[in-house]
């Protein structure tokens, strides 16, 4: 069973006039070109809520035994040291 609710939006006046523009030359309404956004919003949320970060590495060996526990901060120190300036 659908049920439909009837409720009152501000949508300024730029974005009121191409939606407008855009039923017309469809030849469809206003109400079909907002559920049709509001779909596609609301799919495309959901996907990105479903991003998992995938396991990688790059040759190596994993966090040394010697810098467990240590902070960021020193982790990055300890992978530039003799590097640069």
């Amino acid at each position: 069973m659908v049920i439909h609710m009837k409720t009152t939006i501000q949508i300024p006046d730029v974005h009121f006039e191409e939606v407008r523009m855009l039923a017309r030359q469809e030849n469809t309404t206003m109400k079909v070109i907002i559920e049709e956004g509001l779909r596609r919003i609301i799919s495309e949320r959901k996907r990105r809520s479903h991003f998992k970060l995938r396991k990688v590495t790059f040759k190596g060996k994993g966090l040394q035994p010697h810098l467990a526990g240590t902070s960021w901060d020193q982790i990055l120190q300890v992978s530039y040291e003799g590097r640069g300036a």
